[in-house]
């Protein structure tokens, strides 16, 4: 049997409810990092869970001795302003995290590519061979430099959310620092150049678009992702092999709580036998965003 006063006034059980209730609005998204991503027919729950699980937990306090919700309260204060100062997860993370479940599961939109890659795959196979295995040999994922450069750019952003979405949030911060940091830099007019990723590292990460390409295909395969790079009319760019239809929405849930500024509308995606691929080309400012054209000629499997 539960031990509590029961005898509280109106306006102390409220203070007492109100306290429960600012307790669970920061502890859910806390405690989300650490729940398994549940998704059900493209409807993420695991924050939902999260708040029902500190609901719960706050009852639980109520019910067994009233005051300990003072306590409690207190106590997720403190941690999350320690965090605030050591640049860990804080009330600024609470707030995203509440923006990206609501634009995950209500704001942003699924957007499959439609276009000669998925109507006309054979068609694919015959564009440009010298350009295609120009690229593909000048992708190094091995290398000691691409490597250590890689890892070091994965870990510096997102780190909070590796409970949540583990090698994802590796993935996205590099992608995050690659975006932010490459400049575009033609070829000349008569010959087309190839950088190796070491190169485009050691030129201060500045090339056009298929050394963007063979950089961020590069770097990502170097901490486990797989990417292939995809050549359309005038451009090429990469992309990052995301899995099922589950694990699309996961990465698609990663992607709208990791880049809400602006808001993301919309994930771009190629789809083809149940295998998703999404857009990381440097000409949109998040994973998944708009490609430049349909006109697919190639695909460089990697």
């Amino acid at each position: 049997m539960a031990i509590d006063e029961s005898k509280y006034t109106t306006f102390q059980r409220f203070l007492l409810n109100l306290l429960s209730l600012l307790t669970i609005i920061p502890l859910s998204p806390y405690l989300n990092r650490y729940l398994p991503t549940m998704v059900i027919e493209g409807l993420h729950l695991d924050m939902i869970v999260a708040v029902l699980i500190t609901f719960l937990f706050t009852r639980l306090l109520l019910w067994i001795f009233k005051p300990l919700i003072i306590p409690a309260f207190f106590l997720i204060c403190a941690i999350f302003t320690i965090n605030y100062f050591n640049d860990n997860y804080s009330f600024n993370n609470v707030l995203n995290d509440y923006k990206g479940m609501v634009q995950g599961n209500w704001g942003a939109k699924n957007n499959k590519q439609f276009d000669i890659l998925s109507l006309y795959p054979r068609k694919v196979e015959t564009y440009r061979d010298k350009t295609v295995r120009g690229i593909r040999d000048k992708v190094n994922y091995k290398d000691s430099i691409v490597r250590n450069f890689s890892v070091a750019h994965s870990v510096v952003e997102f780190d909070e959310y590796f409970p949540k979405y583990g090698k994802i949030s590796r993935y996205l911060a590099l992608f995050h620092y690659l975006n932010r940091h490459f400049k575009y830099v033609p070829d000349t007019h008569r010959d087309e150049y190839f950088a190796t990723p070491m190169e485009t590292i050691q030129n201060g990460l500045g090339g056009d678009c298929d050394d963007h390409s063979i950089l961020m295909a590069s770097c990502m395969q170097s901490i486990g992702a797989r990417c292939r790079i995809v050549l359309i009319q005038g451009h090429a760019y990469p992309e990052l092999y995301c899995g099922s239809k589950e694990e699309f929405e996961i990465m698609k849930q990663a992607i709208v709580t990791l880049f809400p500024h602006p808001p993301v509308k919309e994930i771009h995606y190629h789809e083809m036998k149940g295998e998703y691929w999404i857009n990381l080309d440097y000409t949109a400012r998040h994973p998944g965003g708009k490609y430049m054209n349909d006109k697919v000629y190639a695909l460089i499997e990697l």
